[in-house]
Formats: C-alpha cells, structure tokens, sequence
C-alpha cells in the first residue's frame, strides 16, 4: 500500500529531554481554553493477539472482531501496519480536522505493558516515532512526567509529548504511530498497548466552546476503587451541548463494574453509556466515537486492553451549571486511567 511505501524511508526528526518517571501520577489539567471550536483525536492500539494460549479460550481472530477476550488469555504480537521491520508496533488513525481550522494545541499520548515473557521494552519508553499525513516519521520524546510502574502486576507505562507544530502543519488525515516499546508474549496479568493523538482547534465556523485536556497516571484496583476529575470554570449554559474522551489502559472486555459518570453544578449526575460501552463496563477495550467505529487501521473492534472513547455528555448538560464533575469507578480487575478531555458549549 502507498502508505508503506511512504514510511519505509522514514527519518527521525531531533528530540527532546527525556522526562522523569513516577509510579503514580495524580490528575491535573493540562490545556484549556475558550474558543470556537473544539477537540479531537486519533487513537489506536499498538499489539494485538496473536494465538490462543488456551484451548478454552476465544479464538484470536474472533476476539479482535469484537468477541469476548480479554489480554491475559492470549500470546501477543507487536501490531506492524507499515510492513517495516524497523518501526515496529505500528499503526494508524485518522484525525478529522475542519477544514479551514487551525489546531491550538496537539498532545500525544502512549502507553504499554513493561513485562512479558517475550519481547522486553528496552527502557526506552520515553521516546516514539509518529508521522503525519503523507509525511515521514519524526521522532518525539516525553517532554512531562512519565507513569511508570515497574514492580506491579499489571507492570506498565504511559508518556507523552506536546506535538501542536507538527499537528499544526500536517493538518488532519491518518497520523501512523510506531516504536511504543510495550512488551509483548504472554502474561497473565495481561499485556496492552496503544496511542492516542488529541488536537485543540479553532474555527469561526463552530460555537464558543470550553475546551480542557487533563492528564495523569492512575490505577484504579483495589486499593483505589474510585476516582473524581472536577473541572471548574466551564460556565455552561442550560441545553448545552458537549463531549468527553477518555484514554485507559488494561481494561478487560466483560470484566464489568467499570462505570463513568458526569455531573454539572449539583444536578443528577448522567452514567456514561453508549452503545459499544455498557454502563457497567466501560473501560472495554474499544476505540469509539459515540459507540461507533473509527477510522483505523487495523481496526480491531476488541483492542484487547487499550480505551480510547469519545461520549455524548449533553444529557448532562441540559440543566447547565457552573462546573463538572467526573466520576471513574472500578470492580476487578481494575485499570489504568491516562487522560480526560472534554468540549463543552459556553455562554462566555
């Protein structure tokens, strides 16, 4: 495909300060602003099965359709979208932009497991490559505290890096993201990895919104079986309209009790549902815009550990209020949350 073509002769473009690590890492706001416009993202696994490490199990083919599985029942593989055989754990998404817009501010994450029983990282987590539309790949190093937990079960990582210049120039289309050094093999904890490429933009074509990405590195298991984001300032309207994504890692399809909800000022708060996330399980392993595949490849409908989801939170919104309250809860096994942003309308 042309795409490989593209990529092969890919070049690394110069890098940034690796970043420190930490084991935990709390929520904090990491952009906001008020513009017209709004927030996007592209996201994909970075591994996928490979077989079977049971013959109880779902077949790997099935799972990655969409059938019940979860990571720890199989032996998993690096995913390789570009045919390179030196830009391992590839793959790609498409990032919709407006046209006419121009991005404010790009963000990119990506995480993966640190242990398995075949393929190791090399502790060279901190650093990825990433090529935009049509364009070769740069590399980029985490320019932030790294989430890195070496010594736990579930043993993994997520960094990320301001990437607006290069978003900026290479204006919206499929972004292809490799090297995320996660593990690969098996192991029962389970073994995950995946990317997600968010994008603040502008255009006067689109209502004054409030935009705000937060971040951070935490497990919810259980020794922390909840966890609550408070975003003040949003000013909301009463009818307003809005959305909210989320990246986590390791959350198992079926496993359920995984819920989100949402509460503006002191109304009812709104369970988060959609209809490729149950209300009960919706750290499920799926890459979705309001229930609905995006545009990947591969697009595996059971990423097998990796959520990157973007929800309808209007229901939320109808009776307006002055701030929002997030609320990410968790039986077993639990998983890691990376990252929040949410788009709401505003009457300021």
């Amino acid at each position: 495909m042309a795409l490989s073509a593209a990529l092969s002769s890919a070049v690394a473009a110069p890098a940034t300060t690796e970043s420190a690590e930490s084991a935990r890492i709390p929520f904090a706001e990491r952009y906001h602003a008020t513009l017209h416009g709004g927030i996007t993202r592209a996201a994909n696994s970075s591994v996928t099965c490979k077989a079977a490490a049971g013959r109880t199990t779902t077949p790997c083919a099935a799972a990655q359709q969409g059938a019940a599985g979860s990571n720890g029942q199989y032996r998993m593989a690096a995913i390789d979208v570009d045919s390179d055989a030196r830009t391992d754990s590839s793959s790609s998404a498409t990032l919709h932009l407006p046209a006419g817009s121009r991005v404010r501010y790009a963000r990119l994450y990506w995480g993966g497991s640190l242990r398995g029983n075949g393929q190791r990282t090399t502790g060279e987590h901190g650093k990825v490559l990433i090529a935009g539309p049509g364009g070769r790949y740069r590399e980029v190093r985490a320019d932030t505290m790294t989430g890195h937990r070496p010594h736990s079960a579930a043993a993994g990582f997520q960094a990320s890096a301001e990437v607006t210049e290069l978003v900026r120039s290479s204006g919206g289309g499929a972004y292809t993201v490799a090297r995320t050094q996660q593990a690969t093999g098996r192991s029962a904890a389970g073994l995950w990895g995946g990317w997600t490429l968010v994008a603040a933009y502008e255009t006067a074509k689109q209502p004054l919104r409030r935009i705000a990405l937060w971040d951070g590195f935490q497990s919810l298991d259980a020794d922390r079986r909840e966890l609550s984001v408070r975003l003040s300032g949003h000013g909301i309207p009463v009818n307003s309209r809005g959305r909210a994504g989320v990246v986590a890692y390791d959350g198992d399809r079926g496993s359920g009790k995984d819920t989100l909800s949402v509460r503006a000022g002191l109304h009812r708060a709104h369970t988060v549902r959609d209809a490729a996330n149950p209300a009960n399980d919706v750290m499920n392993s799926t890459v979705t815009d309001f229930g609905r595949a995006t545009l990947r490849w591969p697009a595996y409908r059971n990423t097998l550990g990796f959520d990157s989801d973007v929800f309808d939170i209007t229901p939320a919104l109808h009776s307006g209020g002055d701030r929002l309250a997030f609320r990410f809860t968790t039986g077993k096994p639990g998983y890691l949350l990376g990252a929040l942003f949410v788009q709401t309308d505003t009457g300021r």
